[in-house]
């Protein structure tokens, strides 16, 4: 991480932006210290019993897992609910390359506590945007300091992924508030024990409204009512009408809630609220891109551990333990290439969501507009790329990992198999990893006549030609070109054949996010190469050479699948749309 914040991106120059001159990287690095030492000694040791004990509703209340409210009490006393948080609103303000790399943390720890507290920044985020002044200032500071949380209401029964099927009502009140009706399900964190009040974001529409998703809008609505002193009031329109049985994430609670004539106060524009609430999930989509990459993490730590210290069989060639009844599973080549494959896209995939995290802090704070334009071009553009690709990513670590265990990966005594349970819902929540892909090449591709994609391209062909002659990176540039190249065709076939036939685009579409997703980590290894190759001769702990080693590692193992992900895009859709529907 410090590789990362304080090498790798060097170049962003994070801590010249307005707002960031006090973080240093001695402060940034403390931070990153104590929140280590936070999250595995206090929220990993929750992990299992949480979820074998999961949440439990007694009398409309949600009971969260015995130590989760001491826990999230000590959480909220050291301040973390508010470290990316303006300091306005009583926050720290760090910036979002800490924030990303402090939710990897809280994710290979306890992934359903990290739910909580992320569900309430989300909601600070889009009142901080949205909401009017009186709003900030009655809502803000409570969701920043952690005694109160919020929630993001959009999921029905019949809408998941469309939302212009959403039938929840608001009726306007001559007092300005809103009347708000409705059933809303899958709503994560929506009744708990941790917080004194839960702030409520709903999808919801007037009844003058148009039809879909043009007719909705977003509605403040608090489990409890607030007066106007701030102290809470009377309790709200709002119930818990059942919690979910899931297959992982047990500790979360994810709930139905009934919306019975309950009080909700407009945010933003009546009839804007889709545009309002994609200020919620795309940062929402950020994150998960980090649950993924935090359970990935945690798997192959476990891994690791448990590839030192178990003995089966003999090595190949000679026995690296003569001396014991056998070697390490370690010695074995399939047992390194899965430790391998893993910690080359751990390591890939936390530069790239790095990497995304340090332009949205450009998009946000740089004083110049076309440079705050260009980082938010970037943003838009990447933000279905990682949470697609690491969710995948970390789904498919996860597995390896019970797959290096054995056995002993199958049963619970070891964690292994929960990560696999936990990981499997970031490939489906924040938009499937399948409409993620369809964002991205129908959306995000031809926007603005393909002008995201320069803010990728562009640096990554500079980088390309400048590198070109020198020897010492060969072996990274030249694979690197390769797969820019086919990215590039790629492209072009995308966008010609998708403007003939949409159903082309869409057959094409998940294969090309991943295409997508190996060239950036292709050149974010290209430029770590770089960097480690610089410091070989000063690199006494060999961090430096295992670098260098894991970015080998990639451009040989990893990277090639681009050339099947390639052909896989120009074989067209015809398979696919053509195959009979009776014959499925």
């Amino acid at each position: 991480m410090r590789f990362v914040l304080h090498e790798l991106l060097a170049h962003e120059q994070i801590e010249a932006l307005p707002g960031n001159e006090d973080f240093t990287p001695d402060v940034l690095n403390a931070v990153l210290d104590e929140a280590g030492r936070f999250c595995s000694t206090v929220l990993q040791p929750l992990n299992r019993s949480g979820d074998e004990q999961g949440c439990r509703l007694e009398n409309g209340v949600v009971r969260t897992p015995d130590g989760f409210k001491q826990a999230y009490e000590d959480f909220i006393a050291a301040g973390w609910t508010g470290l990316a948080a303006d300091s306005e609103h009583g926050g720290q303000g760090l910036p979002a390359t800490m924030d990303a790399l402090f939710t990897e943390m809280l994710c290979s720890s306890n992934l359903s506590f990290a739910m909580y507290p992320g569900l309430s920044h989300g909601a600070y985020k889009l009142i901080r945007r949205h909401g009017n002044e009186e709003q900030k200032k009655t809502w803000l500071p409570p969701l920043v300091e952690g005694r109160w949380s919020g929630t993001m209401c959009l999921t029905e029964p019949q809408c998941g992924t469309d939302l212009g099927l959403i039938r929840a009502n608001a009726t306007p009140q001559t007092d300005g508030s809103y009347v708000i009706n409705g059933a809303k399900c899958f709503i994560s964190a929506g009744e708990h024990d941790l917080t004194e009040n839960i702030v409520h974001l709903v999808l919801a529409r007037t009844p003058d409204a148009p039809a879909g998703t043009r007719g909705l809008s977003v509605f403040l609505v608090p489990k409890f009512q607030v007066k106007a002193d701030g102290s809470i009031g009377a309790r709200n329109g709002v119930t818990c009408g059942s919690i979910e049985h899931k297959m992982g994430i047990n500790a979360s609670a994810t709930c139905t809630l009934n919306f019975d004539d309950a009080k909700g106060f407009l945010i933003g524009e009546l009839h804007q609220g889709m545009r309002a609430m994609f200020t919620m999930m795309n940062g929402a989509r950020l994150a998960v891109a980090v649950h993924g990459l935090g359970i990935a993490e945690a798997a192959y730590q476990g891994a690791v551990a448990y590839a030192k210290e178990r003995r089966q069989g003999r090595a190949l060639v000679t026995s690296q333990s003569p001396e014991e009844s056998a070697d390490l599973i370690l010695v074995h080549p399939d047992v390194r290439r899965m430790l391998l494959s893993m910690r080359s896209q751990i390591e890939g995939a936390r530069a790239l969501s790095s990497w995304v995290a340090a332009r949205y802090v450009h998009s946000q704070r740089n004083t110049d507009a076309r440079a705050r334009q260009d980082a938010d071009d970037f943003v838009s553009l990447l933000t279905p790329v990682i949470k697609a690709y690491c969710t995948d990513m970390g789904s498919e670590a996860a597995n390896l990992g019970v797959q290096i265990y054995g056995g002993h990966g199958y049963i619970r005594e070891h964690g292994m198999e929960q990560f696999v349970r936990d990981a499997r819902i970031c490939q489906i929540y924040e938009g499937s990893n399948g409409v993620q892909a369809m964002d991205l090449v129908g959306r995000k591709l031809p926007a603005h006549a393909g002008r995201y994609l320069r803010q990728f391209f562009q640096p990554v062909a500079a980088f390309i030609e400048s590198r070109a002659e020198d020897p010492a990176l060969a072996e990274f540039v030249g694979p690197l070109s390769k797969a820019f190249v086919r990215l590039q065709k790629a492209s072009a076939w995308v966008a010609a054949n998708g403007l003939r036939d949409a159903n082309e685009a869409g057959a094409a579409a998940s294969d090309y996010l991943r295409l997508f997703a190996l060239v950036a980590m292709a050149y974010l290894w290209a430029r770590m190469a770089e960097i480690a190759l610089a410091h070989q001769s000063s690199d006494d702990g060999g961090f430096y050479r295992a670098k260098l080693n894991t970015a080998r590692y990639f451009m040989q193992r990893v990277l090639p699948q681009s050339s099947a992900l390639f052909a896989c895009i120009v074989a067209g859709g015809e398979s696919i749309m053509g195959f009979d529907d009776d014959d499925f």
